[in-house]
């Protein structure tokens, strides 16, 4: 089959799979009562719990938006009516004290906080939300709304992180965790667009992302470490051998992204060839196929017991990755791997029955959790991975339509 054919299948079924996947969100995640969503369902969507998780709230509102936004066939006021009401309800409810912007983990079905995290993402996402709303809406309460937020989170930090309750102890070291630089990368991404105020004020906010990402870059280039100490150097014990090849490769198409932009291209060939590639090639089950959880950089076995699961998300960082990749550098093997992982998550991962997928896999790629949301899993990772690819096969397309 030519490239222009295999490129033309991926982006007919990608298209009539985001179509399904965000169909079923539509049709059983909404709260027609008290605005927001269920994002536990089960396999058919049905709604098992009624929490509210805010991260989950702020990614659905974002993925609204953008697809309002971006893809015309989701220019639909029924998607935009929606996110707004589900911006509306973070508004008056991800922040259970009003003398801090610290958000809420879990509310219940109204908006009443149930638990708290010491972190900083439920804050992050609602930052997304809140920035993809003002694009769609115009109104400058959104953006005012998302800037103060990536402030406080910049400040939580690179500054001061008691608000987030955190207790200073006396065997715990500062730990530089990649979850972290990337989100605030992430952000940085996210307000830049097509902001020229917002580039300059947050540039140096992202070159210090994209520095603290680099250091978990360690053994020579040959492994990239989830946890690094806050000077960049390997940490002792599990904590420091730990591996999660789906946050690598995320990072390394967040890396990648930034060096389009800066066009640096030294940064885009480590974002390929160590975030992307490297971690790939070592977390893929050679035996089952699919993405290992986590892996220990030294071969002793994980203490996470789902270290050996498939999960839906680093599979589709995977497929984002790898199409960016090549469309940046037209290497094949980037192709080929990318094919590699889209084979096995339409076969394992799409439940062409019900929609969605499932998010639980075993290590031999039987459904382990049949589930589709939870409070992890919501309307982001796989409709954000569908719509990205959808969006990359398209310019492939042109390009090759150009050159004819």
């Amino acid at each position: 089959m030519s490239e222009r054919k295999r490129l033309e299948q991926w982006k007919g079924q990608i298209n009539q799979e985001l179509d399904r996947v965000m169909e079923f969100w539509i049709q059983h995640s909404h709260d027609q009562d008290y605005g927001g969503f269920f994002t536990c369902l089960s396999q058919d969507g049905a709604v098992y719990d009624d929490l509210k998780y805010i991260w989950l709230q702020g990614r659905q509102v974002w993925m609204y938006c953008r697809l309002y936004r971006k893809v015309p066939r989701f220019h639909r006021e029924d998607i935009l009516n929606t996110a707004i009401t589900g911006g509306e309800f973070l508004l008056a409810h991800a922040r259970p004290s009003a003398d801090s912007l610290k958000c809420a983990f879990v509310v219940t079905r109204d908006g009443r906080a149930v638990k708290i995290q010491r972190t900083i993402f439920g804050e992050c996402f609602y930052v997304m939300a809140m920035d993809e709303l003002w694009r769609v809406t115009h109104e400058d309460r959104y953006k005012k709304e998302a800037r103060q937020m990536m402030d406080q989170i910049t400040h939580w930090v690179r500054v001061d992180p008691t608000e987030l309750g955190r207790p200073e102890l006396c065997g715990a070291g500062k730990v530089n965790s990649m979850a972290v630089p990337m989100m605030l990368l992430n952000l940085v991404d996210q307000l830049s667009e097509d902001d020229e105020e917002m580039t300059t004020t947050y540039k140096e906010v992202g070159t210090w992302s994209v520095q603290m990402i680099l250091q978990h870059l360690q053994r020579d280039g040959k492994a990239v470490l989830e946890n690094v100490s806050e000077h960049g150097q390997e940490l002792p014990g599990c904590l420091g051998r730990h591996q999660n090849s789906g946050h690598a490769i995320e990072a390394g198409w967040f890396l990648l992204r930034q060096a389009i932009t800066r066009t640096d291209q030294s940064l885009a060939k480590t974002a390929v060839e160590k975030f992307i590639i490297l971690p790939f090639l070592l977390g893929w089950d050679q035996d089952h196929g699919g993405l290992y959880s986590f892996q220990d950089v030294d071969g002793h076995c994980p203490t996470q017991l789902e270290w050996s699961m498939k999960l839906w998300w680093p599979h589709t960082e995977a497929l984002i990755a790898f199409l960016l990749g090549y469309q940046e550098t037209g290497d094949q093997k980037l192709l080929e791997y990318f094919e590699k992982v889209y084979n096995y998550v339409f076969s394992q991962f799409s439940d062409p029955e019900n929609g969605e997928w499932f998010g639980y896999l075993n290590r031999e790629g039987k459904v382990a959790l049949s589930i589709k949301g939870g409070p992890f899993k919501g309307c982001f990772h796989i409709p954000r991975c569908l719509y990205m690819c959808e969006e990359i096969l398209s310019k492939l397309l042109d390009i090759m339509d150009n050159k004819a």
